[in-house]
């Protein structure tokens, strides 16, 4: 089914080459010592055995177990019949009798059975585990694609930029860690040629439907699952919110059912995604029928009509990051049918928000004194992102962390009540001196990479991919789909952490994906919100 759009169909070069590593040039997280490759990281498998979730386990395998015990039982049904078949039906007659007349005086073995069974479809279906069937990330044809140069080009085209908002511009694309083949649309592409930008509601449409139709088709098709059969449709799109939604748009070129519950978030910034993922994930176990469901969820941002047209700083950066991208994934909670040919099994996903005005105000879309439309990146971005991603890391940790690196997490905190205790009584008790020679214990912070072999944080700059490399001592490996991403795509906000996931299964050779791997999805949005989902390669 080829999407209806006013634009060529997108598709890849056959001589595209393979995405090749680039260091930051603005690397603030030099790590002392020697490097380390993934092998480091192996945990010895006598270790791993406390951390195995064994609901998980059984949950995956129960189905099988399930069919083994009632071929046994049908083999022992079957061995007793052709043996002594009077006896099997006398005894049958005699379970049929208990049942309807004396339920209580059924016989130990039928009794045992039946717990068996019931036992094992309780613990099985209390986990209700989500799999991932598949996902597609957009690609954009050659003709959406920028050099850094054509970028201030266009920028020059507006005519509403001053050389100092052009030179500033200019200075943030060269540090911003972006390549010089990233995708905008034609809308706002076609100035180039002469033709003024069109930042209409149509246009943004026209560039909503090509990504969006794009993705979905592509994921339908990996999933090997037809319109018709998805229960759950939810697509967010932060900044582009047009009546009929963009669900109704999707619902109606893919003719899917008309029962199919659709769900459009707006103005969640860029860890919608994993918002998005939490909400289906909640709905597909909430669901009553035995057979579960299936969800598909679209991330994507429309870069058409949010270019901003005024020159202060704190909006300009909005220009320089973005670019046009999107990802689609299928879900399913159908453990029969489509738990055996499923890409990665969901974990957890963990939402922090914060609720102080500093945090409602660093990611703010408003006008500037020119009555300019924008979004504004206010300067403390980087403390709030900081103390919400600390926050949510604790919260994950217990569910990820090896129960060695959660033993040093409570021993450092009760060490540190036990010093600042001493220290108060030492003082009150007029010993300065000894409280001033009790030791300071600082925080531990827990080894990550000793429960989590892969790391997909969004590409939202060189800055948060550099940060958060020093803060949880990444090493260059951990981080370099989000490298990769952001050179080959840019900032493609909430879907950003897709394309990062298929570099890692697709393309990365420094610590390669295999069976039993964890990864963990970081994403950052306004609110200001840290989201984090871990996913388990099956």
């Amino acid at each position: 089914m080829a999407p209806r759009a006013a634009y060529p169909a997108p598709h890849i070069d056959a001589d595209a080459r393979p995405l090749r590593r680039v260091d930051s040039e603005t690397d603030v997280s030099e790590v002392e010592g020697t490097r380390r490759d993934y092998r480091y990281y192996r945990v010895r498998k006598s270790n791993l055995i406390g951390m195995i979730n064994w609901t998980h386990v059984l949950s995956t395998f129960y189905p099988y177990f399930l069919l083994l015990l009632l071929l046994v039982l049908s083999h022992q049904i079957f061995s007793a019949i052709r043996l002594n078949p009077e006896l099997v039906f006398s005894e049958l007659k005699k379970v049929y009798s208990d049942v309807v007349h004396e339920p209580i005086l059924l016989t130990t073995g039928v009794k045992t059975s039946l717990l068996s069974f019931l036992a094992v479809w309780i613990v099985a279906r209390h986990d209700n585990p989500v799999y991932l069937l598949s996902f597609s990330t957009f690609k954009a044809p050659s003709d959406w694609k920028v050099s850094h140069a054509q970028i201030l080009d266009m920028m020059r085209a507006q005519n509403c930029f001053s050389e100092g908002s052009i030179d500033f511009m200019r200075r943030i694309l060269a540090r911003s860690g972006t390549g010089q083949a990233t995708a905008w649309p034609p809308a706002i592409v076609q100035c180039l040629h002469g033709t003024p930008a069109d930042r209409s509601v149509e246009g943004s449409r026209k560039e909503a439907q090509v990504v969006i139709c794009t993705i979905v088709e592509e994921a339908l098709r990996k999933a090997g699952v037809s319109p018709k059969e998805i229960d759950i449709l939810i697509i967010n799109c932060s900044l582009f919110s047009p009546t009929p939604s963009l669900c109704a748009m999707v619902v109606e070129h893919f003719k899917m059912r008309q029962d199919v519950k659709t769900y459009n978030l707006s103005g969640m910034g860029c860890s919608a995604s994993l918002i998005s993922i939490d909400l289906a994930a909640t709905l597909l176990q909430a669901r009553r029928s035995a057979r579960g469901g299936r969800a598909l969820v679209v991330s994507t941002e429309i870069i058409t009509p949010n270019l901003y047209h005024g020159n202060d700083k704190g909006f300009l950066i909005q220009n320089t990051l973005f670019r046009c991208g999107g990802a689609a994934m299928v879900l399913s909670n159908r453990w029969i049918t489509d738990a055996h040919r499923a890409s990665y099994k969901h974990i957890r996903t963990v939402r922090v928000q914060g609720n102080d005005i500093g945090s409602y105000n660093c990611v703010y879309e408003t006008q500037d004194e020119s009555g300019m439309h924008g979004v504004r990146l206010g300067k403390d971005i980087v403390k709030v992102a900081g103390k919400c991603m600390e926050k949510n890391m604790t919260t994950l940790g217990p569910y990820v962390l090896a129960f060695s690196e959660q033993a040093k997490v409570v021993v450092t905190l009760l060490a540190r009540i036990v010093v600042k205790f001493l220290y108060r009584t030492a003082n009150n008790m007029g010993h300065e001196k000894l409280a001033a020679k009790l030791p300071t214990i600082r925080p531990f912070v827990p080894d990550f990479k000793r429960g989590i072999d892969h790391f997909c944080i969004h590409a939202g700059g060189r800055a948060v991919i550099d940060g958060i490399e020093k803060n949880m001592r990444l090493e260059p490996f951990h981080t370099e789909a989000s490298r990769m991403t952001l050179l080959n795509y840019g900032n493609t906000s909430s879907s950003s952490v897709w394309y990062e996931l298929e570099y890692i299964q697709n393309q990365q050779k420094s610590n390669p994906l295999k069976k039993g791997h964890r990864i963990m999805q970081v994403a950052f949005g306004s609110g200001f919100k840290c989201n984090s989902t871990v996913w388990l390669k099956l």
